[in-house]
């Protein structure tokens, strides 16, 4: 089978099967066009002839162009689906994938603020009624460790108010339910009062709207925040996926369980949430370091 065809295939099993998302695809589809382009350089056309050096040699060359390993990890990774698909379809007689390491990651503490950081961002001066909403979809977002994109894909019908829930569709289009804190209930409760002055005679079930009376984008959001960001005097450096951090991070510190935490930002595998043990036991460290009578001798 040509190389073109046996990606379409994959690709197509991804979105009908695993339920790939548009932007998990479109990733794929750029790895996979990256990796078809080194195979056609060394006149390999077709998946039966590809080899275990090839993607040896695949990996060395975007080494070489000085790629971070974060993003030859993912390209590693799309690569290994891809041939695990081939084998398992009947279509090669070997995984030649198989028993290829992933490369070594450093792992990075994710940056955090603190509570005082926290409710120095929220006291938002609520005049107008964009004011209202970026004050909702902050407090939602550090309420509840949404990812920025499931933020502004909520639409209205997704919140149960009776029940203190909100329904949340994460990666993979796999839904959750987490629990709505009454700083978030009460503050998207007076957004919704005002939400229909934002409509521009056009009906529109997103939950956060733009000044154009439409869903409110990834960047707008970005745009937002760092203005807020600006006006009270916090770093600029902090991003919507720091509040999601900082969230992990303060229901940890104060006793939640690790498991909990990983329901509620919707990781499919512990490992991933494990990260958040980092920050704290760095925190421990340097109140350790700072506060120990026998630390430090004169």
């Amino acid at each position: 089978m040509d190389i073109d065809t046996a990606i379409e295939d994959f690709i197509n099993y991804c979105i009908f099967e695993k339920g790939l998302s548009d932007k998990t695809k479109e990733s794929y589809q750029y790895d996979l066009r990256v990796y078809k382009t080194f195979l056609l350089d060394e006149q390999i056309n077709q998946v039966q002839h590809i080899l275990s050096s090839n993607i040896e040699d695949f990996l060395k060359q975007r080494s070489t162009m000085k790629d971070k390993v974060s993003t030859i990890a993912h390209n590693l990774t799309v690569i290994k689906n891809f041939h695990i698909y081939l084998y398992k379809a009947g279509i090669v007689k070997v995984d030649v994938s198989e028993g290829i390491s992933r490369p070594k990651m450093q792992k990075k503490i994710p940056q955090v603020i603190s509570i005082e950081e926290v409710d120095r961002l929220l006291d938002i001066k609520l005049d107008t009624v964009f004011d209202y909403r970026n004050k909702a979809m902050i407090e939602l977002m550090y309420g509840t460790g949404l990812r920025v994109s499931e933020l502004i894909s909520l639409d209205i019908h997704d919140l149960d108010f009776i029940n203190c829930v909100i329904r949340i569709t994460g990666k993979g289009s796999k839904e959750r339910i987490v629990p709505l804190g009454e700083y978030s209930i009460y503050y998207l409760k007076l957004y919704l009062e005002k939400r229909s002055t934002m409509l521009k005679k056009v009906p529109c079930n997103a939950l956060f709207l733009n000044n154009h009376g439409k869903r409110m984008t990834r960047q707008g959001f970005f745009k937002n925040l760092k203005g807020i960001l600006k006006k009270q005097g916090l770093s600029e450096n902090t991003s919507p996926h720091t509040l999601r951090h900082s969230f992990a991070t303060h229901l940890l510190k104060r006793g939640a369980d690790l498991r909990s935490i990983q329901e509620l930002l919707g990781h499919s595998d512990i490992a991933t949430t494990k990260i958040y043990t980092h920050v704290s036991d760095d925190k421990v460290s340097q109140d350790y370091k700072k506060y120990h009578p026998r630390e430090h001798k004169d």
